[in-house]
């Protein structure tokens, strides 16, 4: 088995063979897929995946660049969404500057209104975060200095999604208590930097993702990704990792079990 920690199955690109890709990537062994939202109505459609298959899981949460308008009244109905079951996090958040769609100051009032969410849900955090890393490290580390001091925080409080940081970034998260994912860009052959920095990372602070129907790996590259080329991430990784991809995906998927407490919420 192997755990796909970030997929968009409720994106349109899926919505002429949905069942079939679901289907494929269980015959991949992707018996597990997380599928956070981006706003609240795709939050929604990844509950009624979650609720069609039980394989699926929902996050739910509002993208730094879909979180204009934000506000005390989405905020309730993020947690009333929270509150279902199979939500095993609070994401997609965090910082993006590099679209320049939101104002920053609106995107840290997001992300602070949804951190203090999942700190009273006792949820853990999918976290995005581009071209924003020193903001979004500050912002944890206010959060994380609260959280910490409660009696529901755990040492793996969230995961920066399609990890894209070097080493120094990649500690101080682990100092954090935060896992990192990585995805497609392991792949590519001109990835030089992630190539090094993999073997580096710690494997028991790691998990894998798709991110589909985006950052699709090598050799489909260009083309709409899915679940089901998971098992290519982690073939890649492994190598970088001179591990077998076994032993890989058995950790990787262990992790994210423990991580997103898939147990649990399949006992609900």
């Amino acid at each position: 088995m192997i755990v796909d920690t970030h997929c968009h199955l409720d994106q349109a690109q899926f919505d002429g063979d949905r069942h079939a890709v679901i289907e494929r990537a269980q015959a991949a062994g992707v018996e597990i897929i997380v599928n956070p939202g981006i706003d609240l109505e795709s939050s929604r459609q990844a509950l009624a995946l979650a609720a069609q298959y039980p394989g699926i899981y929902a996050a739910v949460g509002v993208h730094p660049n879909d979180c204009a308008g934000f506000d005390a009244a989405g905020l309730g109905v993020l947690r009333e969404l929270a509150r279902q079951p199979k939500v095993v996090a609070i994401g997609e958040i965090g910082l993006d500057y590099h679209w320049k769609v939101v104002p920053h100051d609106q995107q840290r009032a997001a992300l602070r209104a949804q951190l203090a969410l999942a700190a009273e849900l006792d949820l853990p955090i999918i976290l995005h975060s581009r071209e924003s890393n020193a903001d979004l490290m500050w912002e944890l580390e206010q959060w994380v200095s609260v959280v910490r001091t409660s009696p529901a925080g755990n040492d793996m409080l969230g995961v920066l999604h399609a990890f894209s940081g070097d080493l120094a970034d990649a500690e101080k998260a682990y100092s954090l208590g935060f896992l990192l994912s990585l995805g497609g860009p392991v792949t590519f052959e001109n990835a030089r930097r992630l190539h090094a920095l993999a073997p580096q990372l710690r494997r028991d602070r790691l998990i894998l993702e798709t991110d589909a129907p985006y950052l699709t790996p090598h050799p489909h590259r260009g083309k709409r990704n899915e679940p089901g080329y998971l098992p290519l991430i982690a073939q890649s990784l492994a190598k970088l990792m001179d591990t077998d991809v076994e032993t890989l995906a058995a950790q990787t998927s262990e992790t994210a079990l423990r991580f997103f407490r898939i147990t649990q919420q399949r006992d609900r």
